[in-house]
């Protein structure tokens, strides 16, 4: 009896898979493929696959065929992030989830001062009551301090018609106050025909003998922040002072042209500039200085006379061209402090109609002694007043200047 040649192991020719039927030929195997699996056991069933050690996959010839009727899924129907909803967060255990939202703790904020601060530290921060009323104004106010600079400079001009009503003193207290709380540069210039004063609101040790008539002489040479240092004093506020002529015969020579100069080369080196203007609205710079102003502070006393002229002032300039400055001018009460049978309701809602805002600065022994000012000395409530005067001054920065720059 002759028997039937064995092929050898694992031959796999092309003759032999043609004549294997395929999973829709009649007689073919489900699960395998005829010729190519294990050898049939004794009994008539098929022997298992060799065990394969662990960590090793088995080789394609030793896996089951997928079922007929199951074909694998289309790459597009497989499960992912586009097919659960649209999802396209980036997958878990990737750098993108090490956010700082996920991964630090929410900081308690203690307040600022006061019981509610003793509180927050006696309570290890598990009791935290917040900021008071006043102090959350307060720190809004700051935050309109803070308004940005539309076009990289504003200049300010600080007026009154009448003398000795605080208006160097309101150009120190005003410009200290955003000085300090912003971190761009602030100065304050003395445009006083006559002898200014804004200087000696500065202690003696921190003023500088340069005068805004040797910045004139030398405005050649001044290319750097550094070179205009020179001759600006600084207050402990970081609010800069440049001083006018201490002669009154010199002083007189300031014009219109000097005014321009003086403000081309500050427009280069300064955010804001407070310009401390003389009592008359006719001396020589006087029209420099409205012409280029962007927004004005008026200054008045809660007195007849004096709320007079600071009202004709108004009148003056809506009759000369310059209306837009009275109708956006913040007006100053100031000295509202001492006892006086003025009705101050009845004076500031006069100027509200007139000018866009009023604000009152109370009367403060510091500020009446007409010497040096330290903003940390003030009382609280003259303080306050003075960020209520910044804030609204900020509030012009953001709206764009009707004048073009010089440099």
């Amino acid at each position: 009896m002759s028997s039937t040649p064995v092929p050898p192991p694992y031959a796999n020719n092309e003759a032999q898979q043609q004549a294997q039927p395929g999973p829709s030929e009649p007689g073919a195997v489900s699960g395998g493929t005829r010729g190519t699996g294990p050898a049939p056991a004794s009994d008539g069933a098929m022997a298992a696959p060799p065990r394969l050690p662990a960590g090793f996959d088995a080789p394609p010839s030793a896996r089951p065929a997928s079922a007929p009727d199951a074909p694998p899924p289309a790459p597009q129907d497989r499960p992912g992030p586009a097919a659960a909803g649209g999802d396209d967060r980036p997958a878990p255990g990737r750098t993108e989830d090490l956010t700082p939202d996920a991964l630090l703790r929410e900081e308690k904020t203690p307040p600022d001062g006061g019981w509610r601060r003793a509180v927050f530290a006696v309570t290890g921060g598990l009791v935290n009551p917040g900021d008071s009323k006043d102090e959350l104004r307060r720190k809004e106010l700051l935050d309109r301090v803070r308004t940005p600079v539309n076009g990289g400079h504003h200049r300010v001009a600080v007026l009154s018609l009448k003398g000795g009503v605080g208006k160097t003193t309101t150009t120190v207290g005003l410009g200290s106050v955003l000085a300090e709380g912003r971190g761009d540069r602030v100065v304050a210039v003395d445009a006083n025909p006559d002898r200014g004063t804004l200087t000696e609101r500065l202690p003696r040790e921190l003023r500088s003998d340069l005068t805004v008539r040797d910045l004139l002489n030398d405005q050649a040479s001044l290319g750097r922040y550094s070179d205009v240092r020179a001759y600006t004093s600084q207050a402990m506020s970081r609010l800069e002072f440049l001083a006018s002529d201490v002669d009154p015969a010199v002083s007189e020579a300031f014009s219109d042209r000097d005014y321009r100069d003086v403000a081309a080369v500050v427009e280069r080196f300064y955010s804001v500039c407070i310009t401390d203007c003389g009592t008359g609205m006719l001396h020589a710079a006087m029209s420099a200085i409205l012409a280029l102003a962007d927004q004005m502070v008026l200054v008045s006393p809660p007195s007849v006379d004096g709320s007079r002229s600071a009202s004709a002032t108004l009148d003056w300039l809506e009759a000369h061209d310059h209306g837009h400055l009275a109708k956006n001018a913040v007006v100053v009460i100031s000295r509202t402090g001492k006892r006086s049978s003025i009705d101050l309701d009845r004076l500031e809602s006069h100027f509200a109609d007139r000018c866009r805002s009023v604000v009152r600065i109370p009367n403060d022994d510091h500020l009446e002694q007409g010497s040096a000012v330290d903003i940390d000395r003030l009382h609280p409530a003259t303080r306050r007043a003075y960020l209520e005067l910044a804030a609204e001054v900020a509030g012009g920065f953001a709206v764009p200047s009707r004048n073009p720059r010089l440099v």
